[in-house]
C-alpha cells in the first residue's frame, strides 16, 4: 500500500463511478457549445431539420443574455419534450448503422441537453394539428414540469444566462459585439445553405437582416458580401456518378488574405475539408498573388453512404469515402470552366477623391526639379542637424509599450551589406512575373500605385525636395552620394557597386524601409494621422465590422481611425500620412481580416506585427511602377538608415549581386 493510500487521498478518487447525468451533460457542453454562436448553431440547424420555412433569432447582448429562436416546424409532442432535453434523446436515428446514412443537420441528441445545462432554458412548442402547445422550463440542468401554453405552431426555443452556472467560460466571452459577429456568421451559413427559407435575425430588438425566400443563390451572396463580388463570380457545375458539384468562383481579382471567404456546404451542411481547399487552391495557381486565396460557394450533393459525419462533436469535419474522386471533380470543374472564362482583370483608375483629399488619378509621379544651390544648402542643414541628433541615439530613456518589439539601433552608420548568392524560390519560372514574388508586388485590382514617401508630410506634397535632401545628407555620410542607378522593367534597379552590379526589387526594398519606420512610430506612439474632410464608408460582414469596433484602439495606434456606422459598416475619419496613397478600403478589409487570423489578444506581438507586415506592403510603391531619379536615389539612400535592408519583412531578398568578377568570367576576360 501506497503512502497516499493510507493517508486516505485515494480513498475516493481510485474507484471507477457513473458519472451523474449532469457531469455528462457539462462535458458534453464543453465540446459542444463554445461560445454563443454554438447554440444559435444547434438551435437553427434543429429549425431546419423539423423543417420549418420560417426562423426567427433574437440576440439580446450578443446572446449572453438571451437567444430566442423560434420556427414554424413540425413542432414536438408534450410528452416528448423531457426527452428533447435528455441526454442522447433523438428522433433522427435509431440504430448504429443509421450513423452511416445521416440525412439530417443533427444525429447526435446533446445539444438541448448540453445547452440546458449551462443556462437558463425553455422550449415551448405545439403541433400543427394540436390545439394547444406545452413548455418545459430547465434551471441549470434541472428541469422542471410540463405545462400547457398558448403557442404558435412549431417551436420556440429560449436561452438565457448562457454559461452563468460555470463562471470561468463566461469569463472568456469578448465583448457583445464580438460575439455577435460570431453569431452573425452562423447566420449567413445557414442562410447561404438554404436560400428558400425565410430567415429574421434582431440584436439588442433591432432587425440586423430580414431575408424573404429567394429563388438564386446568388441575391444571397450579394446581400451578404457585396454586389461587387457578386458580379465577379464565375458559376460551375459539374455532376460525376452519384456526386453534384454546383456553385459559384470568384473572378481571381476576388481574393482573400486568409481562407475566410470559401464556402463549402454538404447535402445543406457547412464544412470544412483540407483537401477540396487544396484543389481549390490547385485551381487557381498562377492566377492569385501568393498568399492571397480564393472565393468561392461550393454545394455537393452525395448519397448520405458515401460520407461519415460522425467525426468531430461540432459536426464540421467530415470523411468522404471517395476523397480523392471529389479532389479530382473539383480540380476539373473549377480548370475547365476557366478556360472557357475571361480572367483578364480590367485596369480601374480612380478619378475621384483620393484618401488625402487630392483629386486625380494618380498613375505616374510627379517629376520634380531641385534646385543644386538650395538642395546643397539643405544639405549641409541637415548634415549638421543629423550630427546633433545622433549623439542622443542609443541614451537610456527610451521604453517601447511592448517590449518584445523593441527597435534595434537604426543603422546609420553601418556599411552597404554584402549578399551570398542566394536562389530565393520566387525565381522558380512559374511564379517569376514581375511583381508577384511575395504576393503583393503587383497592385491589385482597383488599387492606384502608392507614391514613394519618405518624408511622412501631408498628402498635398508627397515628396517633397526636403526629403529627398534629407536621405542625400545622410548618403554623404556614408560616402554613397555618387551611386549610379537605373530602373528596369518598372521594377527593378540596377545598380552599380565597387563589386559589381546590384539588382534591387524596388518594392521589396520599399516595403522594409515603411515597416521600420511603421514600426518605430507605433512603439514610439508617434504615429501621424490625417483627418478626412468627410469621413469613407467601408461595407464589410457583420464579423468584420465588429472585430474593428472591437480593435478601434489597436488600429488608432496605426494612425487609422474608424467609427462604427451601422451593423455592417465603418467610416475611416483618418488614415495614416505615411501610407497616404494606400486603398484605404483594400486596407481596413485585410486589417479586419488579419485580426480575425490571428484569434489572439490584440496586444500580442503576433497582431502588431502582422498589422505592421500588411500596412508596410500596401504602402510599398509597386512592381509596374516607374520611379523619377529624385525618387530613386532617395530609395537607394535609405537602405542604409534601416535593419536587415536586405531582406523584406516577408523574408524575400531585396536585392541579389553580381559581382565583378562573374561578370569579366561570363565575358571571358579572366583566364
Amino acid at each position: 500500500m501506497t503512502d497516499w493510500e493510507r493517508n486516505g487521498i485515494l480513498s475516493d478518487m481510485a474507484r471507477i463511478q457513473q458519472l451523474s447525468p449532469h457531469v455528462v451533460n457539462k462535458i458534453a457542453a464543453g465540446e459542444v457549445i463554445e461560445r454563443p454562436a454554438s447554440v444559435v448553431k444547434e438551435l437553427l440547424e434543429n429549425s431546419v431539420d423539423a423543417l420549418a420555412t420560417r426562423i426567427e433569432v433574437d440576440i439580446v447582448e450578443g446572446g449572453v443574455e438571451l437567444i430566442r429562436v423560434v420556427d414554424d416546424g413540425e413542432g414536438v409532442e408534450p410528452e416528448e419534450l423531457p426527452l428533447a432535453v435528455a441526454s442522447h434523446a433523438t428522433s433522427k436515428i435509431r440504430e448504429a448503422d443509421d450513423l452511416f446514412r445521416v440525412q439530417t443537420l443533427g444525429f447526435r441528441g446533446e445539444a438541448l441537453a448540453s445547452i440546458a445545462e449551462v443556462s437558463r432554458f425553455k422550449i415551448r412548442s405545439r403541433r400543427h394539428d394540436r390545439p394547444t402547445g406545452a413548455e418545459l422550463e430547465v434551471a441549470m440542468g434541472v428541469p422542471g414540469a410540463v405545462r400547457p401554453c398558448g403557442s404558435p405552431a412549431g417551436t420556440t426555443v429560449e436561452v438565457a444566462d448562457l454559461f452563468s452556472s460555470t463562471p470561468v467560460r463566461r469569463k472568456f466571452l469578448k465583448q457583445p459585439s464580438t460575439e455577435f459577429g460570431h453569431i452573425s456568421e452562423q447566420f449567413t451559413k445557414i442562410a447561404l445553405a438554404h436560400p428558400r427559407l425565410h430567415l429574421v435575425l434582431r440584436h439588442n430588438n433591432r432587425a440586423v437582416y430580414e431575408l424573404p425566400s429567394a429563388e438564386k443563390l446568388i441575391d444571397r451572396i450579394s446581400l451578404f458580401f457585396g454586389s461587387d463580388l457578386a458580379r465577379n463570380l464565375i458559376w460551375i457545375e459539374s455532376e460525376f456518378e452519384k456526386v453534384r458539384l454546383w456553385g459559384y468562383v470568384a473572378h481571381p481579382s476576388q481574393s482573400k488574405a486568409t481562407r475566410k471567404g470559401q464556402h463549402l456546404f454538404l447535402n445543406g451542411r457547412w464544412i470544412q475539408d483540407r483537401s477540396l481547399g487544396h484543389a481549390l487552391a490547385e485551381a487557381y495557381r498562377g492566377l492569385l498573388m501568393v498568399g492571397r486565396n480564393p472565393v468561392s460557394f461550393l454545394f455537393l450533393e452525395m448519397p448520405a453512404d458515401l460520407v461519415d459525419v460522425n467525426v468531430h462533436p461540432t459536426k464540421v469535419e467530415v470523411r468522404f469515402r471517395e476523397s480523392q474522386k471529389l479532389y479530382r471533380q473539383l480540380l476539373s470543374a473549377i480548370r475547365t470552366t476557366f478556360l472557357g472564362a475571361n480572367l483578364n482583370s480590367e485596369l480601374t483608375m480612380r478619378t475621384g477623391q483620393s484618401p488625402g483629399g487630392m483629386g486625380g488619378a494618380l498613375l505616374q509621379p510627379v517629376q520634380r526639379t531641385i534646385d543644386p544651390a538650395k538642395q546643397l544648402e539643405l544639405q549641409q542643414d541637415l548634415v549638421a542637424w543629423a550630427r546633433e541628433q545622433s549623439r542622443d541615439w542609443g541614451k537610456p530613456g527610451y521604453e517601447p509599450v511592448y517590449p518584445e518589439l523593441r527597435p534595434e539601433e537604426p543603422a546609420h552608420s553601418l556599411p552597404v551589406p554584402r549578399f551570398a548568392e542566394p536562389t530565393p524560390a520566387w525565381q522558380d519560372s512559374a511564379e517569376a512575373g514581375a511583381g508577384a514574388n511575395d504576393g503583393h508586388g503587383a497592385p491589385e485590382p482597383g488599387e492606384t500605385y502608392s507614391r514613394l514617401d519618405t518624408s511622412h508630410a501631408p498628402a498635398s506634397e508627397p515628396f517633397p525636395a526636403e526629403s529627398i535632401a534629407a536621405e542625400l545628407a545622410v548618403a554623404a555620410r556614408n560616402g554613397l552620394t555618387d551611386v549610379r542607378a537605373m530602373q528596369i522593367h518598372d521594377s527593378y534597379l540596377v545598380v552599380e557597386t565597387p563589386e559589381g552590379l546590384q539588382v534591387v526589387d524596388q518594392h521589396a526594398l520599399h516595403e522594409r524601409i515603411l515597416y521600420e519606420q511603421l514600426r518605430n512610430r507605433v512603439l514610439s506612439e508617434s504615429m501621424e494621422s490625417q483627418r478626412l474632410l468627410v469621413p469613407q464608408p467601408i461595407e464589410l460582414s457583420t464579423p468584420e465590422a465588429a472585430l474593428l469596433a472591437e480593435h478601434r484602439g489597436l488600429l488608432a495606434r496605426f494612425g487609422l481611425c474608424l467609427e462604427e456606422f451601422g451593423v455592417n459598416t465603418v467610416l475611416v475619419t483618418a488614415y495614416p500620412v505615411m501610407l497616404s496613397r494606400v486603398d484605404l478600403a483594400q486596407m481596413v478589409r485585410d486589417a479586419a481580416e488579419r485580426i480575425a487570423e490571428s484569434g489572439r489578444d490584440p496586444s500580442s506581438r503576433d497582431l502588431l506585427d502582422s498589422l505592421l507586415h500588411m500596412m508596410s506592403c500596401k504602402g510599398a510603391i509597386k512592381a509596374g511602377q516607374r520611379l523619377a531619379p529624385e525618387e530613386i536615389d532617395s530609395l537607394l539612400a535609405q537602405r542604409h538608415l534601416i535593419d536587415d535592408a536586405h531582406h523584406c519583412p516577408h523574408g524575400r531578398p531585396t536585392a541579389l549581386i553580381l559581382s565583378r568578377n562573374e561578370l569579366d568570367r561570363q565575358f571571358g576576360r579572366l583566364g
